[in-house]
């Protein structure tokens, strides 16, 4: 199944890309890599707010990561001139999990990202190398920021 037609069996409808909040690029590509910058969570268009392990839970940081993987395939499409298939591999993500100190499961938080990528592109082109840190604060209040990192043709 190719990439689009994966994104319709899930009704995922890739967003634009937002204008970036501060001084910095929405992507930057050099060479075969693409460099996405850091999308934070959002949710009926405003700031995806909320600390893991106080005002959060776990599943809910995985759904909060999964709308940020959507958000990043919708700059990336654009990075890659409109066409996802020119993607050859997903190479890293980077997870930064708005958390407590004592919260530990920011890994599976970011789970609702990659797991959501690896869905789409494909076991092959989907899996990627990953980090995922607990941060005392996201910019605006978000509970997740996600940057990725990806090979294109």
């Amino acid at each position: 199944m190719c990439i689009y037609e994966q994104l319709q069996a899930l009704n995922i409808e890739l967003p634009p890309v937002r204008t970036p909040a501060a001084a910095y690029a929405p992507y930057a590509q050099t060479g075969q890599l693409v460099f996405i910058s850091g999308h934070t969570a959002s949710k009926n268009g405003q700031p995806w707010t909320g600390k893991l392990g106080k005002t959060m839970d776990t599943a809910e940081g995985q759904q909060a990561a999964r709308a940020v993987a959507i958000d990043l395939m919708g700059t990336l499409q654009a990075a890659v001139g409109g066409d996802l298939n020119k993607v050859k591999r997903i190479v890293k993500l980077m997870s930064l999990v708005n958390s407590t100190e004592d919260f530990t499961e920011q890994h599976l938080v970011t789970n609702g990202a990659s797991e959501l990528l690896a869905q789409v592109f494909g076991p092959d082109k989907g899996a990627h190398a990953r980090s995922a840190f607990g941060v005392a604060q996201v910019p605006r209040g978000a509970c997740v920021e996600i940057e990725l990192i990806a090979e294109v043709e």
